[in-house]
C-alpha cells in the first residue's frame, strides 16, 4: 500500500530546470517549476505541445535528473541518494505509464505474467493479479503476450502493471491519447482507485476526459506554471520562489506592451495596463 497519509505531499518540485542542447542552442522544457503534488489524488498536468509536461513527468519518475532546483520524493532528496537508493525507490515505489505502452512491457511476458512479477516486486498478494487482470478487462487475454495484443489492449495492461499494490507514486504520460471512450474509462478507474487507496497519480494529458475525473489541474505554459486548478472550481496562479506570476492566456490581451503596473493595496494588489494608473 501506499505510505504517504492522503492529502500530504509525495512530490515536490522546488525550482526544477530542464535544458536540453540543440542545434540551435539550449533548449529550456523547464523554467524554475514550484510544485507539491499530494497523495490520494489525482493531479492533472496540461499545456500545449512543448509546455514541459513530458520533461516535468520524466524527472518525477526518476528517468532523468534536473539541471537545476531540487526533487523530493516520499521525503527523500533525490539528489543525496545513492544510484542503488535510486533504483530501489524507482523500482518499488514509482510506477509509470509512457506515451507508448510498449515501452512500459516485456514482449516475452504474458499479461498474467507481467501482473504477477509486479505484485512479487512490490510485496502485494497473489490475489492482486486476478483482480487487476478483472478491473481492466483482460480475462480473456491473460495469456496474451504485448504483441498479440491490440493497442488499447497494451495501454489496459501498462495502467494495470503500474497500479499492482497501489505504489506511492504513479505517474502517466497521456494514458488516454488514443482509446475510445469505453476503455478510457476503465484506464481512468484504475487510476482513481489507486488514488483512493492513496497514491499520488500524476498524470499528462491533453484529454478533457481525464481533466474532468483530476481532483486538481496544474497548466503549464513555456516550462513554467501558469495556472492551478482545484476540484471545487478555484483557480489560481502560482507565484514561483523567485516572484514569477504567469497570468492566463485571456487576461494578456489586456497587456498589449507586455508591461503592466503593480499597486500594493492592503488587502491586495493590482495590475494595471502599461504604466500609468488608472482613476
Amino acid at each position: 500500500m501506499a505510505d504517504p497519509v492522503r492529502g500530504a505531499a509525495a512530490v515536490r518540485c522546488s525550482r526544477l530546470l530542464r535544458i536540453y542542447p540543440s542545434a540551435a542552442g539550449e533548449t529550456h522544457a523547464l523554467r524554475g517549476v514550484d510544485a507539491d503534488f499530494a497523495a490520494g489524488f489525482v493531479t492533472a498536468i496540461t499545456g500545449p505541445s512543448g509546455s514541459g509536461k513530458t520533461s516535468l513527468l520524466a524527472i518525477i519518475a526518476l528517468l532523468e535528473r534536473q539541471d537545476g532546483g531540487e526533487l523530493a520524493v516520499l521525503g527523500r532528496d533525490v539528489d543525496a541518494l545513492t544510484p542503488r537508493a535510486l533504483q530501489h525507490l524507482r523500482r518499488r515505489d514509482v510506477a509509470r505509464v509512457s506515451q507508448r505502452p510498449t515501452e512500459s512491457l516485456y514482449p516475452h511476458l504474458t499479461v498474467r505474467q507481467h501482473l504477477g512479477q509486479v505484485a512479487r516486486l512490490r510485496g502485494a498478494p497473489v490475489a492482486a493479479t486476478d483482480a487487476a487482470v478483472r478491473r481492466v478487462g483482460l480475462q480473456e487475454r491473460a495469456d496474451a503476450v504485448p504483441g498479440r495484443l491490440s493497442g488499447g489492449e497494451q495501454q489496459r495492461l501498462a495502467v494495470a502493471v503500474a497500479g499492482v499494490g497501489e505504489p506511492p507514486v504513479l505517474i502517466a504520460d497521456e494514458p488516454t491519447a488514443e482509446l475510445d471512450d469505453a476503455t478510457s474509462a476503465l484506464v481512468l478507474d484504475e487510476l482513481a482507485r489507486c488514488a483512493a487507496a492513496g497514491s499520488c497519480v500524476i498524470v499528462a494529458t491533453h484529454d478533457p476526459r481525464v481533466v474532468a475525473v483530476a481532483d486538481r489541474v496544474l497548466a503549464l505554459r513555456h516550462g513554467v506554471l501558469s495556472a492551478d486548478r482545484e476540484r471545487d472550481g478555484v483557480t489560481t496562479a502560482p507565484i514561483d520562489s523567485t516572484g514569477r506570476l504567469q497570468l492566463p492566456p485571456e487576461a494578456l490581451a489586456l497587456f498589449p506592451d507586455g508591461r503592466a503596473e503593480v499597486i500594493v493595496e492592503p488587502d491586495g494588489v493590482r495590475l494595471l495596463p502599461g504604466g500609468r494608473s488608472r482613476p
